[in-house]
């Protein structure tokens, strides 16, 4: 192989500067020559110490390129010490050793170095590529390090009858690489290569080895007789040990085995005040459907799945990610005023979502009244939920009844903030035929143009205003031998017409199920015009709530954790020491879901203090009917103090016969035990078919 050029000439100059080093001292010990030489003898000093300082990858060679500055200053200094040229020709002797060095180092030579180019590094997985050179490229005049590479894999004998056209090293780091192959057959595929073979023959792990195909490009051929190859054992180790935010994401979450496989990193945020972290992502391909693990996902976030810190929301092929520090779920927010006062579009803050934003609920709909449905089971924030809408209702200027299956004492206390609240079925059976009737009344009642019209918000001239009739424990009540039956028919009589007349009702109960005796017409009337929200519920009937409530399949969430309070440390030394577990704190309560859309956000309802007092949430006024609507009502019978504990003569039809002979008279009507049968839902399963004939049958 020929002597390179820029060696040749690196050569030339140390023998040529040998004999200045050795005279000039001695002719002008102040001269020109001696001085430029201690000059840059003092600038190489200072390139080898701040080389050494660094520390970092090629420090050494660095040093080296300095030296012979610095080498050349001491022969001169040395030449200026001596007495003439010193004994035995000492000052000569130096110049020429110096000489001597710079030929077999070379250390300016940047094709000599590449002679020292270290091996290929250790095994490490896939990363990034470097794209080829877009000039035209050939067998004959590559580079040394081309050269280099081609030895390697002729040794290994060619792999896939393949030759290497041109590899190139991988700016900054020593020992990743790309590489040209082509078939040696020309017109021939390449064909049999693996990673493996790749791998053997340059002494690497497989998992470092990529292959890409050779796009035909103007002045370059390509097709399937072209290969480009990557080999990046330096990257993948830096990605191992050190990954970017988007690198992690793509190896442990966006991965064909992620916790959101096909997703890809956009962008993290963090919000300080409020301790939570925002990744935002979104699919490779938006017309793929994001599919989470949450378990998965909350093991990369570095949480457990129960701490319910970890929250997806998903719009379309976007994904955003909140991690909170500690649960929102398990936080406080505490009803005000100002949160629960309907803004111009009828809307109050219930609670907040888990991404932070209000959860919103409405006194009104572009339809009419709001109807509501609160689900939750005992214990589980409804009473709480239900004090928070009729504040809204309150401060919006509506008439509040409140019926209630069995006394509670929170309940009573909302009681007094009501124009009308009573216990039990009967009190309950009472205000809806009120309700029914007002229906029919406010449908006659004419607005200031002397016509009547369906009840809208803010429209002037309406002679009545919206009622808001709340029954909480509803199910319970409807299942009453005696009126049950009744004050499930004026319900769905409600949640088909109220809307219309300014007249809403709020259900709360432990179950929206019909196998319970909720109606499906009901069921369907009230979601269809509310948002209804449904509190913590057991995981088994996740499934079947929300099935009910007509959320899709795929947008059924998860259960949520049974505490929001984090796990102990140190269960194996207590089991060590024998000792007992601590109890869960079971602070669940007003955690839930709200359906506004067709997917259930996660929410967590406001905290209304009923120990420190309400009355500052509620209106100052307690609103009730026209004069009109109640002489309507009395004329009907339908006015009366309804908390009366018996009925009343003829309430519930005729009296018995006085003579006592012994007929049949009609007496307040006695409900069935409720089955999908016994109410007017159509047959929608296997399960209430079977009931149905069940029922025909007996």
């Amino acid at each position: 192989m020929p002597t390179p050029r820029p060696v040749v000439l690196e050569r030339l100059a140390y023998t040529l500067a040998a004999p200045a080093l050795a005279v000039a001292p001695n002719l002008s010990p102040d001269g020109a020559v001696s001085t430029s030489v201690l000059l840059a003898g003092a600038a190489g000093a200072a390139g080898t110490y701040l080389a050494a300082k660094s520390g970092t990858e090629g420090a050494g060679r660095r040093m080296l390129r300095w030296m012979p500055l610095p080498l050349a200053a001491a022969v001169d200094v040395a030449a200026q010490c001596t007495t003439g040229y010193g004994p035995w020709g000492l000052d000569a002797l130096l110049a020429a050793g110096w000489a001597a060095a710079g030929w077999t180092v070379l250390p300016f030579s940047r094709l000599a170095r590449s002679h020292h180019r270290r091996a290929l590094a250790a095994p490490a997985p896939v990363a990034a590529a470097l794209s080829m050179a877009e000039a035209p490229v050939t067998v004959d005049g590559a580079d040394i390090f081309t050269q280099q590479v081609r030895l390697l894999w002729e040794r290994a004998g060619q792999p896939a009858k393949t030759i290497v056209i041109r590899a190139v090293p991988h700016e900054g780091t020593p020992h990743d690489l790309s590489m040209l192959l082509r078939a040696a057959d020309a017109g021939r595929p390449i064909t049999g290569l693996t990673e493996a073979i790749v791998a053997a023959a340059f002494d690497i792990d497989v998992s470092v080895v990529r292959f890409a195909e050779v796009q035909q490009q103007p002045g370059r051929q390509g097709g399937p007789g072209w290969l480009e190859v990557h080999i990046t054992p330096d990257a993948d180790r830096r990605r191992r040990t050190a990954p970017t935010t988007s690198e992690r994401w793509a190896d442990r979450i966006g991965g064909e085995r992620g916790a959101i496989p096909g997703s890809v990193y956009v962008n993290k945020v963090r919000d300080a005040s409020r301790k939570v972290t925002f990744w935002i992502a979104r699919m490779d391909d938006p017309q793929q459907e994001p599919r989470v693990s949450l378990p998965a996902l909350c093991a990369e976030m570095g949480a457990a799945y129960d701490d319910g810190r970890v929250f997806v929301t998903l719009d379309g092929p976007d994904i955003l990610v909140s991690v909170w520090d500690s649960s929102p779920l398990a936080a406080v927010y505490p009803a005000t005023r100002e949160l629960l006062t309907p803004d111009a579009d009828g809307r109050w803050v219930c609670g907040y979502l888990t991404n932070g934003q209000p959860g919103r609920q409405r006194v009104y709909t572009d339809r009419g009244a709001a109807h509501g449905l609160l689900t939750a089971p005992s214990g589980g924030g409804k009473t709480q939920l239900m004090g928070l809408y009729i504040a809204a209702d309150s401060l919006f200027g509506k008439v509040v009844w409140l019926a209630t299956e069995a006394p509670d004492e929170k309940t009573a206390m909302l009681g007094q903030h009501t124009d009308r609240y009573g216990i039990g079925p009967l009190f309950m059976v009472r205000m809806t035929r009120a309700l029914v009737a007002l229906m029919e009344i406010r449908g006659q009642m004419r607005w200031a143009d002397g016509e009547l019209h369906d009840w809208a918000p803010g429209v002037p001239g309406c002679p009545y205003r919206p009622l808001a009739a709340y029954m909480d424990e509803f199910l319970s009540a409807a299942r009453h031998d005696l009126y049950g039956a009744e004050i499930m028919n004026n319900a769905e009589i409600i949640s088909v017409k109220g809307r219309k007349y300014g007249v809403g009702e709020t259900v709360a109960g432990q179950s929206v199920y019909v196998q319970d005796g909720f109606t499906q017409l009901l069921c369907e009337n009230l979601r269809e015009n509310c948002i209804p929200i449904v509190l913590k519920v057991a995981p088994k009937k996740i499934l079947e709530m929300f099935k009910t409530l007509g959320v899709a399949p795929e947008d059924i969430p998860d259960p949520l954790p049974r505490s929001f309070s984090p796990a102990e440390a140190g269960r194996i030394e207590r089991i060590m020491a024998g000792q007992p577990e601590p109890p869960t704190d079971s602070n669940t309560g007003g955690a839930g879901w709200i359906i506004e859309a067709k997917k259930p956000e996660v929410l967590r309802t406001l905290f209304m203090d009923f120990g420190a007092g309400i009355s500052h949430l509620f209106a100052d006024t307690v609103h009730g009917l026209t004069d009109h609507e109640i002489r309507e009502l009395d004329a009907r019978g339908l006015w009366f103090d309804w908390t009366e504990p018996a009925p009343r003569p003829g309430e519930f039809g005729p009296e018995p016969d006085e003579d006592g002979d012994g007929e049949d008279v009609p007496r307040p009507r006695k409900s069935r035990k409720p089955s999908p049968a016994s109410r007017r839902d159509t047959v929608t399963s296997a399960r209430q078919a079977l009931e149905t004939i069940k029922h025909l049958t007996s």
